[in-house]
């Protein structure tokens, strides 16, 4: 079947979509960004930020006007590796820096560039794009649908943790954290991670700007502190960014608030030693943790959930790009033979059925005319994908199609995975 590109859609008059250029048009870049999520950096923040756009990855709306030309709209992607179920990392464009200056909105701009990013995502093999949103309401019309969840906990200092073999042989060594001392060992440990959604940071500056000590987000805390818990080779096995906040009652008592930027443990007594320390810091009151995958150790670890104040959150949204090698990609762990009629008004390759047939050892993902089982949208696949979000509970809310009885359930197992899916990071 010849390649069919996502629909286009032109712009108003005197607008045009142009690639930026990350030298000549970043003051406007930044301008952009600044006036579509109503922020002014500090003058300290001036002093350690990092420019992490990547080179041909940025495309802007220009509006020539009567005064002149001026930048109205941008948005860029990042060349991400997205991990699936059974570890492979997909080729997956990370969309990130969607803004419209207010004076320039309800004209479709925002839409022609949604559009020329899955155009422009797809002409470069990119299987997925993935992204956090700003705004939940807005990327499902665009074929995104949520593929992942962070917890957010809330906990009292001394927690009690059920005892885990060997975490008392492994030390946690704290320190002031310092990226050029503690970097290469911390992605060493986000890299040794596998679970579904967890996104690979291939660039130095990505790397630089998820652990960037933003001087206007201490509000009177200490500096970034990293926490790293070590085996008797002192190799790294998990590590927390974190940082504390002093705080005394009326009657003098400590209450100081321990905030976790990162954490993240490669084994059951790794995760029972390092979060053993982290609740358990003198003079703090409480523990709060914000991005955390689902089924996280922590929360098999505490022998208490009541009180935490857990709350899920929307993490990662996916756009399948391309359905069958995305698909393919992926592993099951468990047998599937499943025709599936897929509707993607936005990616014509996608639309039209599926069947999806094979098993732990690999599928056949091929074009059929043969009556589908079940009838679902991209966005919801997307959901899907992951397997963090079942067809079963899609189907419940009605917006998976069970055409053929009894199709459904061995459809959805084959489709689930084990390990909830987490990003690990926002970007």
């Amino acid at each position: 079947m010849p390649h069919t590109h996502p629909t286009q859609v032109p712009l108003p008059p005197g607008y045009r979509l142009a690639e930026l250029d990350d030298a000549t048009d970043r003051d406007a870049m930044r301008e952009i960004d600044r006036w579509a999520f109503a922020f002014e950096p500090s003058p300290e923040d001036d002093q350690v930020d990092v420019w992490a756009l990547e080179p041909a990855r940025s495309v802007g709306v220009w509006f020539d006007g009567p005064r002149g030309t001026m930048l109205a709209a941008m948005h860029s992607s990042y060349a991400f590796r997205v991990q699936v179920p059974g570890g492979q990392r997909v080729p997956a464009a990370g969309l990130t820096w969607v803004g419209v200056h207010p004076g320039h909105r309800r004209r479709g701009l925002s839409r022609a560039m949604l559009h020329a990013h899955l155009r422009r995502s797809r002409d470069r093999g990119e299987v997925l794009s993935v992204l956090n949103a700003a705004e939940s309401g807005i990327y499902g019309r665009y074929g995104y649908g949520i593929a992942s969840h962070r917890a957010s906990l809330t906990l009292g200092r001394g927690a009690d943790l059920r005892p885990v073999p060997g975490s008392e042989e492994l030390l946690v060594e704290l320190d002031t954290f310092d990226v050029a001392r503690h970097g290469a060992e911390l992605e060493q440990v986000h890299g040794s991670a596998v679970r579904p959604g967890w996104i690979t940071r291939d660039t130095e500056a990505l790397r630089r700007l998820h652990v960037l000590d933003w001087p206007s987000a201490r509000k009177g805390a200490e500096r970034r502190r990293i926490a790293f818990v070590r085996d008797a080779a002192g190799e790294p096995r998990g590590y927390a960014l974190l940082r504390r906040t002093e705080k005394w009652s009326d009657e003098s008592r400590p209450e100081g608030v321990v905030k976790i930027h990162d954490v993240l443990a490669l084994d059951a007594a790794a995760a029972r030693a390092l979060w053993a320390t982290l609740l358990d810091l003198d003079l703090m009151g409480t523990v709060e943790v914000r991005n955390l995958a689902p089924d996280d150790a922590v929360l098999g670890l505490l022998t208490d959930l009541r009180g935490t104040n857990r709350k899920i959150h929307d993490d990662l949204w996916v756009r399948i790009l391309d359905l069958p090698a995305a698909l393919r990609l992926r592993s099951y762990p468990c047998d599937i033979d499943v025709v599936l009629d897929v509707s993607d008004p936005l990616v014509p390759d996608n639309h039209g059925r599926w069947h999806v047939r094979g098993g732990p050892e690999g599928v056949e993902v091929t074009r059929t005319e043969a009556p589908a089982h079940l009838a679902i949208g991209v966005a919801d696949l997307g959901s899907a994908y992951l397997g963090g979000t079942t067809l079963s509970a899609l189907h419940a809310a009605g917006r998976v199609t069970e055409l053929v009885p009894g199709s459904l359930v061995p459809a959805a197992a084959a489709l689930g995975w084990p390990v909830a899916p987490s990003t690990g990071w926002g970007f």
